[in-house]
């Protein structure tokens, strides 16, 4: 059997789709899995054992410079990778547009969701074969599901994710991670909020670490680092380094973030603070504690966010 697997990005629906890559290995044990990927998450696609090899792609970056040569013969490399080989199923777990057309590309019988299912309906017209899942699943769920029928086995109870990764080995003494920026401000929690949270954490004796990448999150991680006793706001840093600073986390507590679903596929106790969309279907969910808090237009408080965290620590 071999499969190819097509979700590009972001990073939390990349940590979401890991567990398709479980599964298909649960039930075809000698099966070579394949994965297109945007490169910036490649190093997260390469944690999983079970996938043969990661295919990156670079639709965000080619659409900054589509007059370019070197586009064009990038473009032109990509899809002479895509075709080295012959797939029993090309799945196609995205369901957008951009995705069916990379399917399209591909050697296999393309597998994807029915209009009334995909993020964009048009993306249906593109699959050899569609497949209805209800819009009303979590994520992880409706990943899962999509694979099993195009592949034809029944999903398991329960996702696990298949990723494991050493502790950074810079970070001594329990500590918990921070993650205090987002892709949009209404996303963020109040900075007055994270200093409380991060003093009780201190009291408690973890040493608070603040990730952070852009310029602008490294001045919000600096300025709510200097007002929490030892709490550090850390350098930028990769995926890889990343996930191996959260693999070290007592606990980790982040606002609605790829890297929050991060920490909950690595199996750490994880809080996810939602301001601005609600996390039914795209929450974290692990079986290790990974628990959900606030909800669109309504962000938790301090004191329900405390409630969650100190039996986890």
């Amino acid at each position: 059997m071999r499969i190819l697997l097509i979700k590009t990005s972001s990073l939390g629906d990349v940590v979401h789709n890991l567990p398709v890559v479980t599964d298909l290995r649960a039930n075809f044990p000698d099966a070579a899995i394949d994965w297109v990927v945007e490169e910036a998450y490649t190093d997260i696609v390469g944690l999983h054992p079970g996938v043969r090899h990661t295919i990156p792609v670079a639709l965000r970056r080619w659409r900054k410079s589509l007059l370019d040569g070197s586009t064009w013969r990038e473009l032109r490399a990509f899809r002479t990778r895509l075709q080295v080989e012959s797939y029993d199923r090309v799945i196609d777990t995205q369901g957008l547009l951009k995705s069916a057309l990379i399917a399209r590309m591909a050697r296999g019988r393309r597998c994807g969701y029915g209009a009334s299912s995909a993020r964009e309906p048009l993306a249906a017209h593109f699959y050899d074969a569609c497949f209805e899942v209800p819009n009303d699943l979590h994520a992880v769920e409706r990943n899962r599901q999509l694979a099993a029928l195009a592949a034809g086995y029944a999903i398991a109870p329960g996702a696990a994710y298949g990723i494991a990764v050493p502790p950074s080995p810079t970070l001594d003494g329990p500590c918990a991670v921070l993650l205090t920026a987002t892709s949009r401000d209404d996303k963020l929690w109040p900075e007055e909020r994270w200093v409380a949270l991060g003093c009780r954490f201190q009291e408690r004796g973890l040493r608070c670490l603040l990730p952070a990448g852009n310029a602008v999150e490294r001045e919000r991680a600096a300025r709510i680092a200097a007002r929490v006793p030892q709490a550090v706001a850390m350098p930028p840093a990769g995926l890889g380094e990343l996930a191996r600073q959260l693999a070290a986390a007592r606990i980790v507590v982040g606002v609605d973030t790829g890297l929050v679903h991060l920490a909950a596929a690595l199996g750490r106790p994880t809080l996810a603070l939602f301001s601005a969309s609600n996390p039914t279907l795209t929450g974290v969910l692990a079986a290790t504690p990974a628990i959900n808090l606030g909800s669109r237009g309504q962000p938790p408080s301090v004191d329900s966010v405390l409630a969650a965290a100190m039996p986890l620590i």
